[in-house]
């Protein structure tokens, strides 16, 4: 069977290279490259073209024309993504896709090393292309903030992303390359750092060597451009944080790197207003240069794990706007035929659709005879055959015969267009987990600034002389040992762990969020086909009639249905030769829509099919009829066979259900899920599965949007629902659920919007998942402990509390230590997570 796609060439592609007099400067003989989204163009084949510089380029359509136009330079060279050469869009002999997105490449090598680790080499990526005008942007953290430009929260710093359904190519999410650039700068200055500062401590004695003043100098230099340039942004979200009354973990980084580098740029260029109880044996002040960029540094590694799980929330809408093709064959009134942009198509025009090609529209069909995949819709692998008078969908795809349909529905008004909007409005619509670390800074922060103004207070007018110096230091420790640089690791070193784990096991996570929100669901919704069963029909039963034997029945019913494509008969072929079967040609073969297929075999005349079928055939079913209706209970489809006139017995298909089904819904029971199904299939079918299973709740003859439906009601009712499917019509349900959960071996776009993946497709996965959930979350809460209590305790130390009693005042370099422990403690914690016994 033919993609979805195989009138359009999204994939590799490989053509020798010969000059073309009407293409781009290098074009190949007869074929060019749509410079905008990379679809091989015929230049002869009337396509829309454009003349720029002095060169011809074709499009695959008038969209890609008038991008193009607006911008053409954006269009004309593309990055290597491996190599970093530029290549030229027109004419690139090397091209793929992955998650939506194009990439060009100047050699079969540097393909072949993107294809095997793409996520080695997706920066730099191409890039992105503007957003359209009108577009909104809002924080996933906080999304009642809408603004109508990018820009931070005004909440919690973070930056705003676009809202609504993604169009064109998609680049990099901006801010994880920007941070993820300013986390090597800030690991390129703080190594050297590190060896000029804790070298004594290692045994090198490199201060020595130096001399401490050269060596504080030199730990300013090394430091300096992280503090100023790579925490630009940490210092202008603390700042935010501070002008809109919203103290989070943002104000005390701030508030801590920047007391770090000032007190040892204080002690470094002023060393002589400090006491000589802060003078080393050597007489020079100890600076803490170190401690301002190691906090950095740690930040923006927890940082960078978090964009990335976010970075590609636009995936799964890529995923189902690629099911629509980007053209459709419009004929015309005087009989001739052209294919057209999409989005030319207007109601009522009479589309032709070929076997193999995607539905272009929503509309009915007015000629042919054919069978259409409409899976998507329904999540069921049995074809529909269509003809005169029937209904198609847009994103359906045409098996095997030709089809002439009238558009009804185009544009948004398609269910596919439906469907996208679905799925990008409940992806905006699940309020992200506000996380424990802003509750607990919520208290923390204005608490540990209090403590630090109070104990500056305390110091300059009680304190010894110089009152000031010890001011000064008692200040800036607390700050230092209360910076929560800890608190940007807490929750994705946790989740780094978890998904490496849960990988091991087959179980893909896509981000904390998920974890959480799974670990404390109730109520588990699943889909029948694909999920609860193996998703492709099988021969199940062969009863003969009296007269006929087994073999002679399906050597009979298998070399009839051997001209045919539809599933139904693949499984009883298939069935046939599992059993050995010999098979025989058939000759006069003919469909009879939604009845069954007739013709002949070895000179007998055979037919098989349903009940409507028999009736026209004035055939009676007799006592077999209640045996089918016994198999039909059982989820079964039924097809009688008669033989010259006769009935020789039926054969049964069904859709068997997974080995471990069983099993897993039990556990599932166990750990206090209660188990619905949702399933596009029919009652019977449905209710016959869920009886084998125990499923608690059964919901048939769904559409996706009365999934989505059936997750609000249950929303509704106070419950928490987790939701598991594999096909493209489980999409929009996987979105809206408080989890969803993808079979791996289904559609593309059902594992893009879940936030679990099952990778083989395992119902018991789902219990593994379940298991891993709840040990995350617990190790996530006992590193928002450890990333707090040593600072906590820290604090009043650091204050002074101790310096009446023994004298003591903590020094910055402790508070450092204190404050790097706990970032220790939070990654050996969540390193725990990786012999987490999960079977």
């Amino acid at each position: 069977m033919k993609d979805a796609h195989a009138n359009h060439d999204h994939d590799h592609a490989h053509f020798p290279a010969a000059p073309h007099s009407h293409a781009a400067p290098g074009a190949e003989a007869g074929v060019t490259r749509d410079p905008v989204c990379g679809i091989l163009v015929d230049p002869e084949a009337g396509k829309p073209k454009a003349t720029y510089q002095g060169h011809t380029y074709h499009f695959c359509c008038q969209g890609c024309r008038d991008k193009f136009m607006q911008n053409p330079e954006a269009y004309l060279e593309a990055t290597d993504p491996v190599c970093g050469m530029k290549v030229d869009r027109a004419t690139a002999r090397y091209f793929t896709r992955h998650e939506g997105i194009g990439h060009y490449f100047c050699s079969a090598g540097c393909q072949k090393k993107f294809e095997d680790y793409p996520e080695r080499h997706l920066e730099p990526r191409p890039a992105a292309e503007p957003m359209p005008k009108g577009t909104q942007y809002t924080c996933p953290m906080h999304p009642e903030i809408v603004r109508d430009a990018p820009g931070a929260c005004p909440i919690c710093g973070m930056a705003l992303e676009p809202m609504g359904v993604p169009t064109g190519e998609e680049g990099p999410n901006p801010e994880l390359v920007d941070f993820t650039r300013r986390l090597w700068v800030s690991a390129l200055f703080s190594i050297p750092l590190l060896v000029i500062a804790m070298g004594p401590m290692l045994g090198l004695p490199i201060r020595e060597w130096m001399g401490e003043r050269a060596a504080a100098w030199a730990e300013l230099v090394l430091t300096t451009p992280v503090v100023l340039w790579a925490a630009a942004p940490f210092f202008r979200r603390g700042y935010d944080s501070i002008v809109n009354r919203s103290p989070n973990m943002w104000t005390l980084i701030a508030m801590g790197v920047g007391t770090a580098y000032g007190y040892s740029l204080a002690a470094t260029l002023f060393p002589n207003i400090f006491p000589e109880q802060f003078r080393a044996a050597h007489g020079a002040v100890p600076v803490y240069f170190e401690a301002a960029a190691v906090i950095v540094g740690l930040v923006f590694v927890g940082q960078v794990l978090e964009l990335r799980a976010r970075e590609r929330t636009g995936s799964a809408i890529r995923a189902l706007l690629d099911l629509a093709p980007k053209t459709a064959r419009r004929l015309a009134d005087d009989g001739t035929e052209a294919d057209i942009p999409l989005d030319e198509v207007q109601a009522g025009d009479l589309l032709r659709v070929r076997p193999g090609d995607s539905v272009p529209v929503d509309g009915v069909v007015v000629e042919g005879r054919s069978s259409v995949d409409e899976s998507m819709i329904t999540g069921e692998p049995v074809p529909v055959e269509k003809t005169g008078g029937d209904r198609l969908t847009g994103g359906t795809i045409n098996k095997n015969g030709t089809l002439v349909m009238r558009a009804e529905k185009v544009g948004r008004e398609t269910m596919l267009s439906q469907i996208v909007e679905m799925v990008a409005k409940a992806q905006r619509s699940r309020a992200p987990i506000q996380g424990m670390a802003d509750r607990v800074s919520s208290y923390f922060v204005p608490s540990v600034v209090a403590v630090a103004i109070l104990a500056f207070i305390v110091w300059a007018i009680f304190g010894p002389a110089p009152s000031m110096a010890f001011a000064i230091v008692s200040a800036v420790s607390v700050l230092i040992i209360a910076c929560p640089c800890a608190l940007g690791l807490a929750t994705p070193m946790s989740i780094m762990t978890a998904t490496g784990r849960g990988a091991q096991m087959g179980v893909l996570i896509r981000d904390a969020e998920a974890l959480e929100r799974f670990a404390s669901v109730d109520t588990l919704i699943v889909d029948k086909t694909g999920t609860l069963t193996e998703g492709k029909p099988r021969l199940t039963d062969v009863i003969a009639a009296d007269g006929f034997g087994e073999g002679e029945l399906l050597t009979l019913a298998a070399s009839l249905e051997r001209g045919s494509e539809h599933p139904l008969a693949e499984a009883i072929v298939a069935g046939a030769q599992e059993r050995s079967v010999p098979l025989s040609d058939a000759a006069n073969f003919e469909a009879v829509t939604g009845k069954g297929v007739t013709g002949t075999v070895s000179g007998r005349s055979v037919a098989l099919g349903n009940s409507a079928m028999m009736r026209d055939l004035v055939v009676e079913s007799g006592a077999l009829e209640t045996r089918a209706g016994v198999l039909r209970d059982e989820g079964k489809t039924v097809m009688f066979v008669v033989v010259d006139g006769r009935l020789a017995g039926m054969v049964a298909v069904a859709d068997p259900v997974k080995a471990t089904s069983a099993d897993a819904i039990r556990a599932l029971h166990q750990a206090g899920l209660r188990i619905v199904m949702a399933t596009g299939d029919n009652a019977r079918t449905a209710n016959a599965v869920a009886r084998v299973l125990s499923i608690d709740e059964v919901r048939a003859d769904m559409l996706p949007e009365d999934k989505k439906k059936l997750i609000d009601e249950l929303h509704a009712k106070g419950a928490r629902v987790a939701m598991a499917g594999d096909g493209v019509n489980d999409a929009p349900a996987l979105a809206a659920a408080d989890v969803g959960i993808a079979m791996g071996t289904g559609a593309d776009v059902a594992v893009e919007s879940a936030g679990i993946t099952l990778v083989k497709g395992d119902l018991a996965g789902i219990v593994r998942a379940r298991l891993l959930a709840r040990a995350t979350i617990r190790n996530i809460r006992q590193n928002l402990f450890l990333a707090f209590v040593y600072n906590s305790l820290g604090v009043p130390i650091a204050a002074g509390v101790l310096y009446p009693v023994f004298g003591t005042l903590l020094s910055p370099m402790i508070a450092a230590a204190a404050m790097s422990l706990s970032s220790v403690s939070v990654i050996a914690n969540a390193l725990r997570l990786r012999s987490l016994p999960l079977k």
